[in-house]
């Protein structure tokens, strides 16, 4: 699969394979976004995705995605691209640190991330940007077509469970966190049925035990990030109720 320009879709998982004693799940690959300034030197598109990040949750190193671009070369005559504003790269990445593992008092190294898709898709955004921007001049420039697949309905299949499974396993981690409705309809899900979405826990925020494959494990059922830093739409109730939870944290941990 081909980004726009021609970046090849990688997978993007766990490269610290060492034992954790936390699992997170969130939903999908995010990408490395890239303005797109034509010839003219106006803005065609704010934000194209043209790169697989370069590490789970990244974090949107504006030195490490100018490095990604740089090596993405397009005709001059429809223009050149820089990356986009430090917003569009990275943002859950950030608030997975700011906003999950810190109230925690953990980091990086205390935990093993996973995607229940760990390849990056285009939204709606992007598939528009592409039909009006890219499409249109794709012949008449020689340019790659773009084969990266749009947000699917599911985004975890009986084999990609299996895998997923096998990654938890590994991890060696005993607590999982499930970042927002997703994970808990197509994990949690399938070992424990009464959970079908976050709002069936009744207290947020809390622990609750779930067994998977004979082991039990500490779930713990949180917001997506789009959630906890209002980004792009978001639903207040869920942010209020994350925020509260953050509190809850650093007034047991004395921050």
């Amino acid at each position: 699969m081909n980004y726009p320009f021609g970046e090849k879709v990688k997978k993007v998982e766990q490269i610290d394979k060492s034992w954790k004693k936390y699992f997170v799940l969130g939903v999908y690959a995010s990408a490395v976004h890239a303005k797109w300034i034509g010839s003219d030197n106006k803005v065609k598109v704010k934000a194209l995705a043209v790169a697989s990040e370069p590490e789970i949750f990244w974090r949107g190193n504006q030195k490490e995605a100018k490095q990604i671009i740089t090596k993405i070369q397009i005709p001059s005559e429809i223009g050149r691209l820089q990356p986009a504003a430090p917003s569009f790269n990275g943002p859950s990445g950030i608030e997975l640190d700011e906003s999950y593992l810190k109230p925690l008092g953990l980091t990086r190294d205390d935990v093993w991330l996973c995607d229940l898709l760990p390849y990056s898709r285009l939204n709606d955004g992007q598939l528009k940007a592409i039909k009006r921007e890219y499409e249109p001049i794709e012949k008449k420039f020689n340019l790659p077509k773009v084969t990266l697949e749009k947000v699917p309905s599911r985004f975890c299949n009986e084999r990609r469970l299996e895998e997923i499974k096998e990654e938890l396993e590994n991890s060696g981690a005993d607590t999982i966190i499930l970042l927002g409705d997703i994970p808990i309809k197509e994990f949690a899900n399938k070992f424990d049925n009464k959970y079908r979405r976050l709002s069936d826990f009744k207290e947020y925020g809390e622990l609750h035990e779930i067994e998977i494959d004979d082991k039990n494990y500490q779930l713990l059922p949180l917001v997506h990030p789009r959630q906890a830093g209002k980004l792009g739409r978001s639903n207040h109730k869920w942010f209020q109720l994350h925020q509260d939870w953050i509190k809850r944290k650093e007034k047991e941990s004395g921050i």
